[in-house]
């Protein structure tokens, strides 16, 4: 290592991810009604499984005839990652054997003493744009666990027979990645042998297919979207010996005109019903409900019971008296249905601190005592200021159409942002603002509302001003602007803008058709970084990190992904990027990881990003900061703040909170309009 340069990365990074922390998942199961047709709420009797606090999904009945059809095993986020856990009855849920290093669990299944699960803790070897994602198996006698998948393969979605033999998975096989997809990944559907997983067969005939489930022991239904359009489920029958399809073609089992996913079969001898996520024409959420193999008809459940919930991912008990799933808990829920501001979140870097907020574009105060951020893109612009602790918020701007925040390094009471519209052309309307307010009063006993003056820096037709960042000295502001009909870089006064009397003219600091954006500066302020697309100025889906001087001067790219002229260094979609506190690291998203989880089954994650990483400014030191299904970005880097005292596992000590609503979106691709 060279003299003065720090061997691990330090300080405390907070990060937005999409929708997360209005999720309020829990997992729930209802009776399976005798006779559906005459279905009622009181009948269906919904039973919560989890704590009703934390995030919880993706569960399944244990094979434990024992546990009365109570016993669930599940994913939660309490630990601040996804990790597996067991719910027997009347008992608190306890961890489950899986990966204690692993960022990343998902899907478990108990069946004749042994855990299924994907875990992403392996990073695989050789180049980048490969999903984590495996698939292990855990004795539950021995705790020793072992990798199901093999080396190379990317194995989603895990499904286990009744009788424990047989393994299905949503597998990527070993295939080069793909980046661009409309709401489904290209996944096979294979089978295997518990005892011989290297010997597989795939089951699928069209690409897309995925969430698996068995039914019996010599049939596997998954999902994809049929030609029409319409997302649907298939079946198809194996050769008992060989695991081969049947010479038949798969069978469509739903009809069109409703979208159908991530079905379940019950393991019991009745092989007439299953169970499925739908979404349906008129309808804005998404429900359980049976199907009747045999006569093709649909049976609502769960919109008996909260019509206006999304519902995920069914699974039944073993023998088929229960449907489980999970769901948002509800506005007003019996425990806690709050959204702590602030959530720890782990990293694979014990020198580093990583706080969850609710809200994007966090930016840290001069002092690092304060974050000031936006709330949600679309639905809660304006910026707020919050205690680094998570202990306290105030609104300090409430006017519409505001986003980004950046906090002057020399002015305690001066946040600097955009006012208009976000993801918008060269020439819409968007102006960098100027947020001043009296430091003083962010105080404890202080209303909840601070008094500002908001000053615009830029003119209104000089079309769209995002993104600023201001100098270290305080004294100037890069941002983005779209005023010469392509998306590049500018420096103004911090003070006046382009009014009257600032003391400079605005400068130019990059020149292109292309898209310039995001810019950040060095704590010592003799470089900027952003990120651009430059190097293939016709497509505005890859972007890089470029660092140049204030001056213009000094330009070069920073390669994470590979060498200068690599396929792979073009494929980067870099965003968000920022500097260590040190100046000596980069922090940024990026789509290196690739998917861990298939995006149907969850709200709408689509990671055009995905994680957060960091390295040294010359891309060498790489390290992945997140791991999950989820899209993690506009982070902020600040120094190491003492928040040891109190830190619990859902938030800083006793964390102020808002009431959740459960207010997050269906995948944007996913859409009625077939």
């Amino acid at each position: 290592m060279e003299p003065g340069r720090s061997s691990q990365p330090t300080g405390t990074i907070a990060f937005a991810s999409v929708g997360v922390t209005s999720f309020g998942f829990d997992v729930f199961s209802v009776a399976v009604p005798q006779s559906p047709e005459t279905t009622t709420a009181e009948e269906l009797a919904e039973r919560c499984h989890t704590d009703g606090v934390s995030v919880n999904f993706n569960a399944q009945f244990t094979d434990d005839e024992a546990g009365e059809e109570e016993e669930v095993a599940f994913v939660s986020e309490r630990t601040g990652s996804a990790a597996l856990f067991l719910c027997r009855p009347g008992g608190r849920a306890t961890p489950l054997p899986a990966v204690e290093e692993s960022l990343f669990h998902d899907r478990p299944t108990l069946r004749r003493g042994r855990l299924y699960f994907v875990s992403a803790h392996e990073k695989p070897p050789g180049a980048p744009f490969r999903s984590w994602a495996a698939l292990y198996a855990t004795d539950l006698e021995s705790q020793e666990t072992s990798r199901v998948t093999p080396e190379g393969v990317v194995d989603m979605s895990p499904a286990v027979s009744p009788s424990g033999e047989l393994v299905a998975v949503a597998s990527y096989g070993d295939r080069p990645w793909a980046f661009e997809f409309r709401g489904a990944l290209d996944t096979d559907v294979a089978v295997f042998r518990a005892a011989e997983p290297a010997r597989r067969v795939v089951v699928s005939a069209a690409r897309g297919a995925g969430w698996p489930a068995w039914h019996g022991e010599s049939a596997v239904l998954f999902n994809r979207v049929a030609p029409d359009g319409w997302w649907s489920v298939f079946r198809v029958d194996l050769d008992p010996e060989t695991l081969s399809p049947s010479p038949a073609a798969e069978t469509r089992v739903t009809p069109p005109g409703v979208h159908c996913f991530t079905p379940t079969a019950s393991g019991n001898n009745n092989h007439r019903w299953i169970a499925v996520a739908t979404r349906r024409k008129g309808h804005s959420h998404r429900q359980i409900e049976l199907f009747d193999l045999d006569t093709s008809q649909f049976t609502p459940i769960t919109t008996f019971l909260n019509p206006k919930i999304h519902h995920y991912n069914p699974f039944f008990s073993p023998s088929g008296n229960r449907l489980g799933y999970h769901r948002f808990r509800g506005h007003g829920a019996p425990g806690e249905s709050k959204i702590p501001y602030l959530n720890p979140v782990r990293t694979p870097v014990s020198s580093l601190r990583m706080l969850r907020v609710h809200g994007s574009f966090p930016s840290f105060s001069p002092d690092a005592k304060h974050l000031a951020l936006n709330g949600d893109f679309f639905k809660s612009p304006g910026v707020t200021v919050l205690k680094s602790d998570g202990s306290r918020r105030w609104v300090v701007a409430d006017q519409p159409g505001l986003f980004y925040t950046s906090w002057s390094p020399t002015e305690p009471g001066v946040v600097f942002t955009s006012m208009g519209p976000i993801f918008e052309s060269p020439k819409a309307t968007v102006r960098i603002a100027r947020v001043e307010f009296d430091p003083a009063q962010l105080r404890d006993n202080n209303n909840d509302k601070v008094d500002v003056a908001l000053k615009v820096l830029t003119r209104p037709e000089a079309g769209n001003d995002a993104f600023p960042a201001v100098s270290p000295c305080g004294r100037w502001v890069v941002f983005r602007s779209g005023r010469s009909g392509h998306k590049n870089l500018y420096i103004i006064d911090a003070a006046h803008g382009e009014n009257e009397p600032a003391t400079a003219p605005i400068q130019r600091l990059t020149d292109g058709e292309w898209i310039d954006t995001m810019p950040c500066w060095a704590p010592d302020g003799k470089l900027v970084a952003f990120s651009s697309n430059r190097h293939d100025p016709g497509n505005a889906a890859v972007f890089s990190i470029y660092l140049v001087r204030p001056d213009g001067t000094g330009l070069r790219r920073v390669h994470v992904a590979g060498p200068p002229g690599s396929e792979e260094a073009d494929k980067e979609r870099i965003n968000h990027v920022c500097f260590s506190p040190d100046g000596e690291w980069l922090l940024f998203t990026a789509n290196l990881g690739g998917v861990n989880a298939e995006p149907v089954s969850g709200p709408n994650q689509f990671q055009p990003y995905g994680d957060l990483y960091v390295c040294r400014l010359d891309g060498s030191g790489l390290v992945r900061l997140t791991c999950n299904a989820y899209e993690n970005g506009t982070p902020a880097w600040g120094p190491a703040l003492d928040l040891e005292d109190g830190v619990g596992s859902l938030g800083l000590g006793n964390p102020a909170a808002e009431d959740s609503l459960g207010e997050f979106d269906e995948p944007l691709w996913l859409t009625c309009d077939v």
